[in-house]
């Protein structure tokens, strides 16, 4: 080593001596950033009202605040709730629909916050219930009531005096205004038990008349279905001479034979009638 020239080690050491005495500081820890994505882009669509929104498809919880896309119904956060709420950026994947490609409409989409977090829990607490009870009930079949007749197959019944006073004493008995006219002559029944009283009235004075009707009525069918079974045999007479050339005629054709030789290689058809013989004979 040359003279006069000191080694490197004994100047390090010589200058270490010389300076202060420190506290060695710890290295710097980077500060926890929020998951919240900032941005400052803007979406150009109209920005969405919460209160026009589902109740179950937004979450005002402080610090959590989220909501279902209205576009493609992902869950996605919502950043700057101090000043301009707005969506964060996020993928259609999220909710199944399809390849992972931006939400072009939902992402940086402003949000109005028109909806406090005390209704907002009001709300969904009242929702529980609600959705509680809808349960899937047991279905039960509706009983198969008769088809009415038509009007053309509508048969009346015909007004009957005894039929009029049953029903005139039953109201009678069910109208407080009609009771009172058989102890006091001075009361007035009710309109309906007024127009019981005529018509039963009516057809007490009608009566013999109707049963007269009623008396000839019958005594013509009496003798309209005589002369129906006198005449009938007559008639089913004249039908069977009229149709009886026609039978013959039939009958002719039917066994009648083809000019020309029989088919050798056919059987003969049996022209005769067959006796049927019973197991005795």
């Amino acid at each position: 080593m040359a003279e006069g020239r000191e080694h490197p080690t004994h100047l390090i050491a010589q200058h270490n001596q010389e300076l202060p005495m420190t506290a060695v500081s710890a290295p710097p820890v980077a500060r926890n950033r929020r998951r919240k994505t900032r941005t400052p882009h803007h979406n150009p669509h109209p920005p969405i009202r919460l209160s026009e929104q589902r109740i179950n498809e937004i979450d005002l919880f402080p610090g959590k605040e989220h909501m279902a896309c209205p576009t493609c119904k992902s869950w996605c956060p919502l950043t700057g709730m101090g000043s301009q709420p707005k969506l964060v950026p996020h993928h259609q994947a999220r909710a199944g629909q399809g390849p992972h490609h931006r939400c072009t409409i939902g992402s940086n989409r402003r949000v109005i916050v028109d909806i406090s977090v005390g209704r907002w829990r009001t709300k969904m607490i009242e929702s529980v219930p609600t959705a509680a009870a809808r349960q899937a009930t047991k279905v039960l079949p509706k009983p198969r009531t008769e088809r009415p007749p038509a009007t053309s197959q509508l048969k009346p019944t015909p007004l009957a005096a005894e039929k009029a006073g049953q029903d005139f004493l039953k109201h009678r008995k069910a109208c407080t205004p009609c009771a009172r006219v058989s102890r006091d002559s001075a009361a007035q029944p009710c309109p309906d038990g007024a127009r019981l009283a005529t018509t039963y009235m009516r057809l007490l004075r009608q009566d013999p008349q109707r049963a007269q009707v009623r008396e000839t009525f019958a005594r013509e069918r009496r003798r309209f279905d005589r002369l129906y079974a006198r005449q009938a045999p007559r008639k089913r007479v004249s039908e069977w001479a009229a149709a009886l050339p026609s039978v013959r005629e039939a009958d002719r054709q039917r066994t009648a034979v083809p000019a020309g030789d029989a088919p050798s290689a056919a059987r003969t058809v049996p022209l005769d009638p067959v006796t049927l013989r019973t197991a005795g004979s």
